[in-house]
């Protein structure tokens, strides 16, 4: 029989609304302060989930982020302030879990989550929540929790649109059952390329709190074995049946994986959340020096963001091809004159040279983070976004 810590008379106090629900009650409470969660992000989604399993009386909670606090996170990020950009995403959302909660563990991990330190980070964990937004983490964070036999609360967000889900191979499938391959790199845009309602995040990580405090608790109906939807324009909520794949390549009946991979190679894409964008040094030019290319040689300048960016920022006497619209339009382009192409910070417009290469073009070259590094170097009347 497990013994659960006993609760302060403070503690009582502070959780007595749990208390009076017969699901929860004393005991509930107790088994909450005995248990342990891992948050993988400390972002969107990481902020509200951290917040909720910290005033509702986990006992310890772990978070992994290795990014620092910018001021373009605070349109979503409600766990971090102005007071707190530059600092450490973990040390910022630490401070204020504890003002929320004093009487809580808060453990921090100021690294990448990897295949090095994963499944030895994750095992002293009850439960991992999925806060990321990159398909390598998604996929490392899957295997680990197979591996280990731990419960995955899985979420996404991308502008109005959110899924959850709870992953737990011993009683359903996993993530590999609904995906077994990521998506062709590139296909689909991240956040910071297409961007996100800043309250969204909100309602998909309090619905991943809710899942973690029912796994924790051993109450209620987890999401195993469905997919919720939500549409916030619609507000409209959807959920998809889901089944355990007996080919599953790690969960399944023979499973091919049984240690942790190289996640970066099979996704194809960088296993982290920040949006600069490089193609390498023999494609990248940076503003400085397309800058001053610019005032000497006849270079064609391809935007290739989408048409309602160019309302925040512009360069003069650049034509707007976006991404998507790029490889039909590339009879519009000449192979023998010089082009370079820019977006928001680099990301896709490396995509863009890639296409390019790929078509032929050989004197292309890739503006190394988009116009924000041109506002940022060149020209300071541009804003920052």
């Amino acid at each position: 029989m497990i013994m659960y810590p006993q609760l302060s008379h403070e503690e009582i106090l502070r959780y007595s609304r749990h208390l009076l629900i017969p699901e929860v009650g004393l005991e509930g409470q107790r088994k909450l302060k005995g248990s342990s969660a891992l948050v993988i992000g400390t972002g969107g989604l990481g902020s509200p989930v951290a917040l909720y399993l910290a005033a509702a009386g986990v006992g310890r909670i772990g978070l992994v982020d290795y990014d620092v606090v910018d001021e373009s996170n605070l349109q979503r990020q409600i766990i971090h302030g102005t007071s707190t950009i530059g600092d450490l995403k973990v040390e910022s959302a630490r401070r204020r879990m504890l003002d929320v909660n004093p009487g809580i563990d808060v453990v921090v991990y100021d690294q990448p989550f990897t295949s090095e330190n994963a499944l030895r980070i994750a095992a002293d964990y009850d439960v991992l929540i999925d806060g990321t937004d990159n398909f390598p983490t998604r996929y490392l964070t899957n295997d680990v929790c197979v591996l280990l036999g731990k419960p995955n609360v899985y979420g996404s967000i991308f502008r109005f649109d959110g899924q959850v889900s709870v992953f737990d191979a011993k009683e359903g499938p996993c993530y590999r059952c609904l995906f077994p391959e990521p998506p062709p790199p590139g296909l689909v845009p991240s956040c910071a390329e297409g961007g996100v309602l800043g309250v969204l995040p909100g309602t998909i990580g309090t619905l991943q709190a809710t899942e973690a405090l029912k796994v924790l608790l051993g109450i209620g109906t987890p999401l195993r074995g469905r997919l919720l939807l939500y549409n916030a324009l619609d507000m409209s909520f959807d959920f998809v049946k889901l089944k355990k794949n007996p080919r599953c390549k790690i969960c399944g009946e023979n499973p091919e994986i049984t240690e942790l991979i190289d996640y970066e190679e099979f996704c194809g894409v960088p296993g982290h959340d920040h949006e600069a964008g490089s193609a390498g040094a023999d494609w990248d030019i940076t503003a400085s020096e397309l800058a001053e290319r610019l005032s000497q040689d006849n270079i064609r300048l391809i935007d290739v963001r989408e048409p309602h960016e160019l309302q925040i920022s512009a360069l003069s006497g650049a034509e707007n091809i976006p991404l998507g619209q790029l490889a039909s339009r590339l009879s519009e382009l000449d192979s023998a004159q010089e082009i370079v192409l820019f977006c928001k910070s680099g990301t896709r417009s490396t995509r863009a040279l890639e296409l390019l290469l790929g078509a032929g073009f050989r004197k292309v070259k890739n503006l190394e983070g988009g116009i924000n590094a041109w506002a940022d170097e060149v020209d300071p009347s541009l804003p920052i976004y």
